[in-house]
């Protein structure tokens, strides 16, 4: 498998951030006892900021867990997907997802999510004695901006939906743009009992404008997800990176099913909570020469609600 410099920098850095938040999680704890024991009201923390401290954890690893939670977000997403085509390549996508809730009056939130990919795209291309020359490209991707209207108060069920939008700002655009303007619907609902949460993300998108010679759009999107909470703010997540179909193919290759998931935690210093997490996924069913598992990092800022 080659992996270009690119992909090696993106993937040391977000390793090395989950190393530094492991070992920033356990500072202090390790500490040799002091000489001379300090006044009694010193040795341990007052035990309503330990309760404070956990509360607010948790209260970020919930918020965490909703795409649409009125809480300002910030994900750095690195996906690699593994063994593509005959030289069995690898693709390398970078996503940054902000995630940004805007008030409408006193019943409804609008949340925008802006999906940003930097791509390293594998291909090969014919030499004249009839061999390939592997080689690749490296470029922003089309983005994908999504509008959820969701109500302020809830039931038992959380839930969103509004419009999703292909832009083709791919470059360079012969390897990473689809070609075609698209839009259709999207929907989210979730609940969150006491064990974590269990949701679906589901859209399809239609293209309405782009290069005629391009292949029209018409792609369907489904994640269900589940969350099961563990304590001192880790979780275990169950899902899908998006089963996805492309409805133009008229026979094999429309599908891409892939199942896995992996763990996750919330840190918080100070003010500020970060949620790392992993996954690796297998793909159950995908098209010929595609990618057959993939493995993914994600790194989140998370803020608190804006005023």
């Amino acid at each position: 498998m080659k992996v270009n410099r690119v992909q090696t920098v993106c993937s040391v850095g977000i390793v090395g951030i989950w190393i530094a938040l492991s070992a920033a999680s356990s500072w202090g704890q390790d500490t040799p006892a002091p000489t001379q024991a300090p006044p009694a009201a010193q040795t341990q923390p007052a035990a309503g900021a330990v309760v404070s401290d956990a509360a607010a954890l948790d209260k970020a690893r919930k918020a965490s867990q909703n795409p649409i939670a009125s809480m300002i977000s910030v994900p750095f997403q690195e996906n690699w997907n593994f063994g593509i085509g005959d030289s069995n390549r690898v693709q390398n996508v970078f996503v940054i997802q902000p995630v940004i809730p805007v008030s409408l009056g006193s019943k409804w939130n609008v949340i925008t999510r802006w999906v940003t990919p930097i791509v390293y795209q594998p291909y090969a291309v014919p030499l004249e004695d009839g061999s390939l020359h592997q080689t690749g490209a490296y470029g922003l991707g089309d983005m994908q901006p999504q509008f959820y209207f969701s109500p302020k108060k809830h039931s038992v069920v959380t839930w969103g939906a509004g419009p999703i939008f292909l832009v083709p700002m791919g470059t360079p655009y012969r390897y990473m743009s689809q070609g075609k303007f698209a839009m259709g619907p999207t929907f989210v609902a979730l609940a969150q009992p006491k064990f974590g949460t269990i949701g679906v993300l589901v859209n399809n998108m239609w293209s309405v404008a782009g290069h005629k010679d391009r292949p029209d759009v018409n792609q369907f999107y489904l994640q269900p997800f589940l969350n099961y909470n563990l304590k001192k703010a880790w979780y275990l997540s169950l899902q899908t990176s998006g089963i996805t179909a492309n409805w133009e193919k008229n026979h094999g290759g429309r599908w891409t099913v892939p199942i896995g998931g992996g763990p996750g935690r919330v840190w918080k210093f100070g003010h500020q909570a970060v949620n790392v997490q992993t996954f690796f996924f297998g793909n159950v069913v995908h098209p010929p020469k595609a990618s057959p598992w993939e493995f993914r990092m994600a790194f989140t800022l998370l803020f608190p609600k804006p005023r």
